[in-house]
């Protein structure tokens, strides 16, 4: 059996023996010329600048295989970043490396004259401008995979803090969370809610954080289901923020809860858009968007235990404190459908009496009894409050 042939020697073994000998001295001198050349590494924890010290080295021990085997695949985002850990890339910025790999490129080719063997020059040269490419693509490489990482984190944290906001969960560790995501605690909240378009649901949050750069308000936002959920910061006017968010939802009703003063709180708003849209389709005619408060007799009707009291407390109450005049008209003038002569024959007065306190009526409780859609609203809280009185007396 014959022996098999001998390998001929690399055409450039001298040059590899002085690129081995010259790493350390190489790395060192891209390290001092980082310190001398590039403030922000020299702004650095300790650690970091170690961290590129070894990555820069790596890179030239890279380089040293490339130029044994140019004809081999390398895998060089794994042979020079590979040493580093994946906070690296947050450390520093994606310019950044990009000065840190011109510098070293730039030391060793500085040294190509001292480093390769006689005749070896333009052979080294040559390999050092391709390996200068690769170094390129496989930084781009790293940094769009961490990016990708950090976006696919980043989505599934958002929606754990959509969804604690929507059960009710909302805690200390949610608020953390959601400041890890740059939401900065704005003094005005609301929670909006509609049907989620078809499609890549990531499209969807996209279009969303666009229009919310527009406008000028934070967002958190996710698909959960069939339902869009946006949790808005930044305007106490709920309706406001809901016409510039409204572009990527689906057809269908979209529901603003009302504002509150932070996320802790924004819960309140959330289950009251959620019971809203739930409602709608007791209004068919309703505007688009809606806000919640604006839905509370179908809210009430639909059985949501909060519709029921905030139509009593704020409107059926004040109006009881206000004296019984008032809701005696109140009450007669919509028996009446809404006629003040009919309403002064009932009542014995004048009709200029009845629209006096028809204009009480709304002052007390922000409602106006003259429009067709607040007169409802004011029937069902008179019903409603009739029927916790009557409770309160069994």
């Amino acid at each position: 059996m014959s022996e098999p042939a001998p390998r001929a020697p690399h055409p450039h073994s001298a040059t590899l023996r002085r690129l081995e000998k010259s790493s350390g001295k190489l790395a060192a001198g891209a390290i001092a010329r980082m310190d001398a050349t590039l403030p922000w590494y020299r702004a650095m924890p300790p650690e970091n600048r170690s961290w590129i010290g070894l990555v820069a080295q790596a890179g030239i021990a890279a380089f040293t295989e490339w130029f044994r085997h140019p004809e081999t695949p390398q895998a060089i985002s794994t042979d020079v970043f590979g040493t580093a850990p994946r906070e690296l890339t947050r450390a520093i910025t994606l310019r950044q490396t990009v000065e840190m790999v011109r510098t070293t490129i730039e030391v060793m080719e500085s040294a190509i004259d001292d480093v390769a063997a006689p005749g070896d020059e333009s052979a080294l040269r040559e390999a050092l401008l391709v390996y200068a490419r690769e170094i390129a693509f496989a930084t781009a490489q790293v940094y769009a995979q961490a990016a990708e990482a950090r976006g696919a984190w980043d989505a599934r944290l958002e929606s754990l803090v959509v969804n604690a906001v929507l059960s009710g969960e909302v805690d200390e560790g949610a608020v953390s969370r959601a400041a890890a995501l740059g939401w900065n605690s704005p003094e005005h909240v609301c929670v909006l809610l509609g049907t989620a378009p078809d499609g890549d649901s990531e499209l969807t949050v996209e279009a969303i954080r666009r229009a919310a750069r527009h406008a000028k308000l934070q967002v958190l936002t996710g698909v959960l289901g069939t339902r869009l959920v946006v949790i808005a910061g930044g305007s106490d006017n709920p309706l406001k923020a809901a016409k510039s968010l409204i572009g990527p939802y689906a057809a269908g009703p979209v529901v603003a809860g009302p504002v509150v003063s932070d996320l802790l709180a924004a819960t309140r708003s959330a289950q009251a858009a959620a019971a809203g849209l739930r409602a709608c389709a007791a209004w068919p005619d309703a505007p688009r968007p809606v806000l919640a408060d604006d839905l509370l007799p179908e809210r009430a009707m639909a059985s949501d235990p909060v519709a029921r009291e905030q139509l009593v407390e704020e409107i059926y109450r004040p109006l009881e404190e206000a004296g019984s005049a008032l809701l005696e008209t109140l009450s007669v003038y919509l028996e009446q459908a809404s006629s003040l002569e009919g309403a002064a024959r009932m009542l014995f007065v004048h009709p200029n009496t009845v629209r006096y306190r028809l204009r009480r009526v709304t002052d007390v409780t922000g409602w106006s009894p003259s429009d067709v859609r607040s007169a409802f609203t004011l029937r069902i809280a008179l019903i409603l409050g009739r029927l916790a009185g009557g409770e309160a007396q069994l």
